[in-house]
């Protein structure tokens, strides 16, 4: 009966089933499945698995900041961000590595024709031989005995300049009292400073600088286009005048290890613009004495003094050390000594004769940023650190472990200068706490501080204030592309300079120790401006 209610379909299904079974069944497929079941399941229980092999973890070893001579390295290029840690250097700015030794003026330039090398070479001597370099003491002051006559005729009885057109005296000379003060210059206890005497000037007793009149004489400050110029590529470090009045010449570094000399008085298809690279890293100092204008030592952060000789045409090796060379300074009335900061707050006299250190301190607690000498009393020296702090001292009274200072001056943030005014009377700081600090006083007792912005931020040198030809007026630079002129005087800022000419922020100055109202600003974008008087 059931069988009669299929349909055909169904009943053709039926049988494929049954005949599938049949055949798998003839197969023995079920018990062969079941057997390899069983095989896996034993072999999986008596199997272990392998773990792969661990790696060792690496964990980042503590880096000890210590000498690269103490660990029996080779010294390292020097990090772009100033850092003594060695990292690896963009492929994109290689550096140079160090030379230890002298290089040639020839290998150092950085100009397209080399005859330019030369041309500077030969200007720095003619000079030189102008102002009568390598004469004794003695025999510049029997100069003056000759010449005193013809050379003061044109003086009044106040020692006032009767005509602005009297030619620059070429030796060191007192107006007043030269002849009762003569054997005391000759044994190197007098208090002159060695300058020409400038049309429109007037001198002292200790020969410094006047200015006839003060701030109509400011405003006639004039910036013209043919005194702009880029001397460097990058941020310029370190500006100053060449100490002469026959020529202007200006030497400014950069943070790249280049030192450029312009020539402005030259009338060349190059612009008097001579590019030189003896140093692998940002210029810390140049100093150019007077008496040797030849002969110009210029400091590195690689760790490096380096002596241009102009005579010899090379930069010579005075010194090398692993650590930073952060500030250079000489004493004005020693030219066999150099003065550096060294590391973090180390101060050393290099003894240029003997070749070796004379004396060494630790004087502050981080870098030491500058290092000036009392034009007064060469013994008295200032230090502007990263402490925080500005330090006077007497070189003579200083212990050996643990020297005293006659001041200190604190501010709250870094100290980036601190230099005497050209009459040793006052002390100017220029510190990130946004103050310009003013020390006077017989025993630099009196403390004034002058607010000033003085964040520039990671991209532009930091302001340095400097005292102009006398104790009336400080030039410094501010964030709008001027330059602020600060009466101590008044504690306040009494005018600003600005030009059109101005592209760019001018961050550290000089001005001409011979030529009043000629100052130097440098920028942080290779440019240097120079003002002069209408």
């Amino acid at each position: 009966m059931a069988s009669q209610k299929l349909t055909e379909y169904e009943r053709k299904r039926l049988e494929n089933i049954k005949r599938n079974a049949e055949m798998v069944a003839a197969l023995k497929i079920h018990s062969t499945a079941a057997t390899l079941s069983a095989t896996n399941k034993r072999q999986s229980a008596k199997t272990y698995k392998v773990s792969p092999v661990k790696k060792p973890k690496t964990e980042t070893p503590i880096v000890i900041r210590r000498s690269l001579r103490t660990r029996g390295m080779t010294p390292g290029d020097f990090c772009e961000n100033f850092d003594k840690n060695p990292k690896s250097v963009s492929p994109l700015k290689p550096k140079s590595p160090r030379v230890s030794g002298p290089i040639s003026m020839r290998d150092a330039f950085g100009g397209d024709k080399m005859e330019f090398n030369q041309m500077l070479i030969e200007t720095i001597l003619s000079t030189a031989n102008k102002i009568q370099l390598g004469v004794s003491v003695k025999e510049e002051f029997d100069g003056v005995k000759d010449v005193k006559e013809e050379n003061l005729s044109g003086f009044n009885e106040k020692g006032k300049l009767e005509s602005c057109k009297s030619e620059v005296l070429k030796c060191p000379v007192k107006v007043e009292k030269v002849k009762e003060e003569f054997d005391e210059n000759l044994s190197g206890k007098s208090k002159l400073v060695s300058c020409g005497l400038v049309k429109g000037v007037v001198k002292n007793e200790y020969s410094d600088v006047k200015v006839e009149k003060s701030d109509p004489w400011l405003e006639s400050l004039d910036l013209k286009p043919e005194n702009v110029a880029r001397l460097l590529p990058g941020r310029i470090m370190v500006v100053k005048f060449f100490p002469c009045s026959s020529m202007r010449m200006i030497a400014a570094g950069n943070k790249f290890g280049n030192i450029s000399f312009w020539n402005a008085d030259c009338e060349d298809e190059k612009d008097g613009i001579y590019l030189y690279h003896p140093h692998t890293g940002p210029i810390s100092g140049i100093l150019i004495q007077q008496y040797s204008i030849a002969k110009i030592f210029t400091s590195c952060y690689d760790g490096f003094i380096r002596l241009m000789d102009a005579e010899k045409e090379v930069f010579d090796l005075v010194y090398s050390c692993d650590d930073t060379i952060f500030s250079l300074s000489q004493q004005p009335d020693n030219l066999t000594s150099l003065y550096f900061g060294e590391g973090r707050g180390g101060l050393n006299i290099w003894d240029i004769r003997a070749g070796k250190s004379s004396k060494n301190w630790m004087l502050h607690e981080n870098r030491i940023n500058t290092i000036d000498f009392n034009s007064q009393n060469p013994n008295i020296m200032a230090t502007s650190s990263t402490d925080g702090t500005a330090c006077i001292w007497d070189i003579r009274n200083m212990s050996a472990h643990k020297p005293k200072t006659l001041k200190t001056v604190n501010h709250n943030k870094a100290v980036h200068s601190a230099y005497f005014s050209p009459s040793g009377n006052s002390l100017a700081t220029t510190s990130l706490d946004n103050n310009v600090g003013i020390i006077t006083g017989v025993n630099f007792e009196d403390i004034s501080m002058i607010q000033h912005y003085n964040w520039t931020g990671r991209w532009l040198s930091s302001f340095r204030a400097i005292w102009g030809w006398d104790d009336s007026y400080i030039f410094i630079g501010n964030m709008k592309r001027g330059v602020d002129v600060i009466s101590p005087t008044q504690r306040k800022t009494v005018m600003t300079l600005l030009s059109p000419q101005m592209s760019a922020i001018p961050c550290r100055f000089d001005s001409h120790p011979y030529e009043v109202g000629m100052l130097a600003g440098a920028t942080s974008g290779g440019q240097v401006y120079m003002w002069t008087p209408r």
